[in-house]
This record gives C-alpha cells, sequence and structure tokens, in this order.
C-alpha cells in the first residue's frame, strides 16, 4: 500500500527556504513510493492555536480536536498520514506562530494527564521537522530538542533537520535600511553553494525515513 506523507508550510513565503526544503523532503518520500499531502498553512481559512476547550478529553472524541476551523483538515490529514514534513522559519528565536498553532493542537488533543498512558495516539508515525534562521545552525538546539522531544512522545519519532544562516533577500542593496548585522556578499554565497547541498541532504534524509 502506498504511504501518504504530509507536507506542511509554517512559513508565509512560497517558493523560499523553508518551502523549498520542505518540498526537497516531498521529493525524497516520493522517490521512496509515497504520496504527498502538502498545506501552506498561510493560505488555509482563520485558525487559532488551542483554546482550550478540553473536547479532546472526552472519550468520544479522543484524540480528536473538536475545534472546528482551517486547521481542521491539516489535524485531520495528519491522524490518517504515514509520515509529517513539517517545517518553519525562526521567527524572534521561536518557530513562527503558525506552527506553534498547529503544533497546540496536534499534541494536545493527544495528551491525556494519565501517568500510565500519557497519549492516546495509537498511530505514531515519523516526523521531519525543518527550521530554517538567520544564525547559524546549532543557535537553537535547545529550542529545537523540546520540540523533538514532545514530538517523539505524542507524534512519533522524529528527525529534526536545520538550515542556518539562510538568505532572507535576492537583494539586500534594495531595503531603506542598512542591514550591516552581517556580510549580505557571503550570505549570497552561501546560499548559492551550502543551500543546494542542505537541499540534497534533506532529499536523502526524507527517502530513508519515509521509504
Amino acid at each position: 500500500m502506498q504511504k501518504k506523507i504530509v507536507a506542511v508550510n509554517a512559513g508565509p513565503r512560497r517558493g523560499w527556504n523553508t518551502d523549498t526544503l520542505i518540498m526537497e523532503a516531498a521529493k525524497g518520500a516520493e522517490s521512496a513510493g509515497a504520496a504527498i499531502q502538502k498545506f501552506d498553512l498561510f493560505r488555509l481559512d482563520r485558525y487559532t492555536g488551542c483554546i482550550s476547550c478540553f473536547g479532546c478529553k472526552k472519550e468520544r472524541f479522543k484524540g480528536h480536536c473538536i475545534s472546528r476551523d482551517g486547521l481542521t483538515q491539516v489535524l485531520d490529514a495528519i491522524r490518517e498520514a504515514d509520515g509529517l514534513i513539517i517545517g518553519s522559519p525562526n521567527y524572534l528565536s521561536e518557530l513562527s506562530a503558525s506552527f506553534r498553532a498547529l503544533y497546540e493542537r496536534l499534541i494536545f488533543q493527544y495528551l491525556t494527564y494519565n501517568l500510565e498512558t500519557p497519549s492516546c495516539n495509537d498511530h505514531p508515525i515519523p516526523v521531519l521537522l525543518i527550521m530554517t534562521s538567520n544564525a547559524p545552525d546549532e543557535t537553537y538546539q535547545k529550542m529545537l530538542k523540546r520540540y523533538q522531544i514532545s514530538l517523539n512522545r505524542f507524534v512519533g519519532p522524529t528527525e529534526v533537520f536545520v538550515c542556518g544562516d539562510t538568505r532572507q533577500l535576492k537583494d539586500y542593496s534594495k531595503t531603506d535600511w542598512t542591514w550591516n548585522m552581517f556580510d549580505t556578499e557571503a550570505k549570497q554565497k552561501r546560499h548559492e553553494t551550502v543551500f543546494p547541498e542542505k537541499c540534497t541532504e534533506i532529499y536523502e534524509l526524507a527517502r530513508r525515513m519515509f521509504e
């Protein structure tokens, strides 16, 4: 049976760093025979994070977020999937607010508050968590480790992939301000040399994860 992998872009810009890496990962999964269903969170109908209604704690809704909005189709797809690819840019030392909204609802629906069985997820799936950042690769490892632990526990075995020191603009000279915190020429060179290598790495990682 063909595997179904859900790919989620929690960044706003199609075709840029985060989205490109997600699509390369999706291609890797496809090369292993999987089918891809992709969602762009910034293009869904209006949604929120967890509203703490506790509906998912009722037996008849066990493991299901009952809040109905733009995220419902994403949560339903993940619940039926064989794997998850999710990527987010780093904003102000965290993953995007769109990522957080999905993350809250994805995790909390499985949380039981029961010490013997803390998670009611009976269908764990492999997760590939991608983060892009303007900072070096190693900067946010502690933050990402926390996400990895939670995803491991409530969704499934999780691999983290970081692509740091990314190029944010095609032409930094066209900004109204002088961006002198970093070497923009070095960023362009890294985008031309290192970023393609990162694309190859994530393609291969996803191929292995979802074969």
